[in-house]
């Protein structure tokens, strides 16, 4: 398959490098109106380049090269067509902290810790799975311990088709690359059973093409190499393959409806929605976005702009399909961590969350971050999963272990929102409503089985309608709850001192 891949993409590449234009590196005839601002599009997205020593695989004719020699004190830029490296070196021959090297990347040879970033831009899609795979490994060794893996590639929707117009390109779900970079973060590296993995930091779909071409399968990663003991996955891993399956979510979404995976479906959203009064123009940060039914709905009624992001690629990749459907600008998603991501000071003038921050177990500092994001006056509204008081049945807290869930009381929850500087802090318990939900989830599903089960399976119905009576049973119990809560960033002018 790989050597197949290799000759198909060489011979590919031999008959569209004959002048080196902008167009054939872009392998589009609108290329002049796009470069300018897809080049600043990326390059925003990496790390401080100062000082680093970066490796630029699949360098072409150098439309990144420069740009980023302006900053980073060295480059490799390598690339295996002689056409293209030959135009590179033209466009970048004053640029002293620059090496050129014309080879295959999957050959490469350096060695561990040479280089702080490694940058890639359209090039995975041209190598077979295992090319892929065996290349990764090697950049984990060729990265230092907290070095950056940036890479930008095609891919196409899950319902779509692999195949394009020219046979080299392997076009990949988004998730794909997801896990094959958390495939191979699996070997010891050092003794001990220390090893090196890649760590997300971002994926999101490139807005130039967003807004140009109405395409959202131009995405791009940024990932860290980070250490992790032996058998430590990444929580990323732990959503995609454990919790939140895509047959998983798509079960969930039947039940809530289209473009949800959270209690009570548009019927709760709207309810929950109300009160926060959003206008026009606004920015709303939805974290743990899901599928991305509550950012279009925002979208379309109240005219606002939504980025939403989630760690689980899964759920990103079903929001990209459903982004397609409803053909709106107004909705990005990101693949992120939201403990790991940095926006701008005061970039928001919402923050929305639902059922999301029970996964993260420093909620002081997260809601600190919120407020950092949010302009003054700015407002976050949270649902989430909460407990009470302990001491808690063994059946609850193994429930809450097997889950990784950071529960706290609601109480607990609005003072953390105030203890990071939030003020009108509501602390809502509405379990009531969410058992109330439940119910009529419950019979849903239930109305719709023999269609449930031909779509799914027998065994995903007996889960969910498992899973929701035991919930029912331990909110009856009181031992899980289920909080709203509301805050506000406050103004120059009611700051405390």
């Amino acid at each position: 398959m790989a050597s197949k891949v290799r000759g198909n993409m060489t011979q590919f590449w031999l008959q569209h490098s004959n002048e080196g234009s902008i167009q054939e590196m872009m392998l589009d005839s609108e290329a002049d109106k796009l470069y300018k601002d897809e080049q600043a599009e990326i390059l925003s997205l990496l790390p401080s380049l100062n000082g680093l020593r970066v490796l630029e695989l699949g360098a072409g004719i150098g439309r990144f090269t420069g740009a980023i020699s302006d900053t980073a004190e060295h480059v490799t830029a390598v690339d295996f067509m002689a056409k293209f490296l030959d135009v590179n070196k033209a466009n970048n021959r004053n640029r002293t902290n620059v090496e050129f090297e014309q080879a295959d990347v999957t050959k490469l040879s350096y060695a561990r810790g040479s280089f702080d970033l490694i940058f890639s831009n359209w090039l995975f899609m041209y190598l077979a799975e295992d090319e892929l795979k065996a290349l990764a490994v090697e950049m984990l060794r060729w990265l230092r311990p907290g070095g950056y893996l940036f890479f930008r590639e095609s891919c196409f929707q899950q319902s779509g088709n692999a195949e394009r117009e020219f046979n080299p390109t392997i076009y990949r779900k988004p998730a794909d690359y997801n896990h094959t970079m958390e495939e191979v973060s699996s070997g010891p590296e050092f003794p001990g059973g220390e090893r090196h993995g890649f760590d997300l930091v971002i994926s999101k779909s490139v807005q130039v093409y967003v807004k140009m071409k109405k395409n959202q399968y131009q995405l791009c990663w940024l990932m860290e190499k980070t250490c992790r003991k032996a058998n430590d996955g990444s929580m990323q891993k732990f959503l995609d393959t454990r919790q939140y399956l895509s047959n998983s979510i798509l079960r969930y979404e039947r039940v809530f409806g289209r473009g949800f995976v959270s209690t009570g479906g548009l019927e709760s959203t709207k309810e929950i929605l109300a009160p926060l009064n959003l206008q026009p123009e606004e920015r709303v940060l939805d974290v743990g976005c899901g599928i991305g039914g509550g950012d279009f709905y925002m979208a379309k009624t109240f005219g606002v702009d939504v980025l939403g992001i989630d760690l689980s690629s899964n759920m990103v990749e079903i929001a990209l399909e459903r982004s397609v459907e409803e053909n709106t600008s107004k909705v990005q998603f990101e693949v992120c961590d939201a403990t790991k991501r940095e926006f701008p000071e005061g970039m928001f003038d919402v923050i929305y969350s639902r059922d999301t921050i029970l996964h993260i177990s420093d909620k002081l500092a997260i809601f600190k971050n919120f407020h950092k994001w949010l302009k003054p006056g700015g407002r976050v509204l949270i649902t989430d999963y909460c407990c009470g008081d302990r001491p808690w049945s063994d059946e609850f807290s193994t429930y809450v272990k097997k889950r990784g869930y950071a529960l706290c009381t609601v109480a607990a929850y609005g003072k953390t929102l105030q203890d990071a500087g939030f003020s009108e802090v509501q602390a809502t318990d509405c379990t009531s409503k969410f058992v109330e939900c439940l119910h009529k989830e419950l019979a849903c599903v239930e109305k719709i089985r023999e269609a449930f089960v031909k779509d799914f399976s027998q065994a995903g119905y007996d889960e969910m309608v498992n899973g929701w009576r035991r919930k029912v049973e331990r909110c009856v119990a009181g031992e899980q709850k289920w909080g709203v809560l509301r805050g506000t960033k406050p103004t120059l002018n009611n700051q405390t001192v």
